[in-house]
């Protein structure tokens, strides 16, 4: 291994850890019931995969996309979440209730994006949303709640571009001799807890740099545990936020 290779890998493993960031936040004094048996609704992963060129574009790969939702699944009944009792998935709907439930999944993506734009990570944080933890999806979704049978409903969304081998080339070859940081490929994704009576955000966490490959199942697993890391324990106080 020259010189120049060892030079560009360490620009370019420095310049990946610049990117990682991971927060979570907790809706001041919420705390799940001690007192009966808590069911989580948890909504179809919403799952992106795809290949990432040298040029820097993202072709969606339906295949890896499939397997990575079929995985993520699986570890997500493996993996109970911490606060769970019982965990149910909510079927495919059809209908007017289909339509509902697309709705609902947007309106969590447009949320979640406020949160983390605003309120999780440096950089557009809004003065007013330093602090608190004030979002909700309406009462409205509890129509879901009583479709799926759940108290509380879990949405995950996961985003994933793997770096071709001409990406991370150039990837080298521009830490090697301009010494520029370039990124390969991108790894993100958040989890969301949802009041299935009231509508609001419980709890959510997000990661930039996530680990885990999630085209198989050993990495969909670690994918999972770190979407659940931070996970409210049922009947344990929690710290609000991080």
């Amino acid at each position: 291994m020259n010189r120049w290779f060892c030079a560009a890998l360490v620009v370019a493993l420095t310049s990946s850890a610049a990117l990682a960031q991971e927060k979570s936040a907790l809706k001041p004094g919420f705390v799940f019931p001690n007192d009966h048996p808590v069911r989580i609704l948890v909504f179809r992963p919403d799952v992106k995969v795809g290949s990432q060129s040298a040029g820097g574009i993202v072709t969606p790969m339906a295949d890896w996309t499939a397997e990575a939702r079929t995985f993520l699944a699986n570890a997500l009944v493996a993996g109970k979440p911490k606060g769970a009792s019982e965990i149910v998935f909510m079927p495919e709907l059809s209908g007017d209730d289909g339509v509902l439930l697309a709705e609902y999944r947007a309106l969590f993506r447009g949320v979640s994006d406020t949160v983390l734009q605003h309120r999780l990570f440096k950089g557009n944080r809004l003065p007013t949303k330093k602090t608190g933890f004030e979002y909700t999806l309406g009462t409205g979704v509890a129509r879901l709640g009583q479709i799926g049978g759940g108290d509380y409903g879990l949405f995950i969304t996961t985003d994933d571009a793997f770096g071709s081998t001409g990406r991370k080339m150039l990837q080298l070859f521009a830490a090697g001799i301009a010494g520029v940081g370039m990124s390969s490929g991108k790894h993100t994704g958040y989890a969301g807890l949802i009041d299935l009576k009231t509508g609001d955000l419980l709890w959510i966490n997000a990661d930039y740099a996530m680990g885990g490959n999630v085209r198989e199942a050993d990495g969909a697993s670690k994918r999972v545990a770190q979407l659940l890391e931070d996970f409210p324990l049922q009947g344990m106080p929690i710290a609000a936020a991080k």
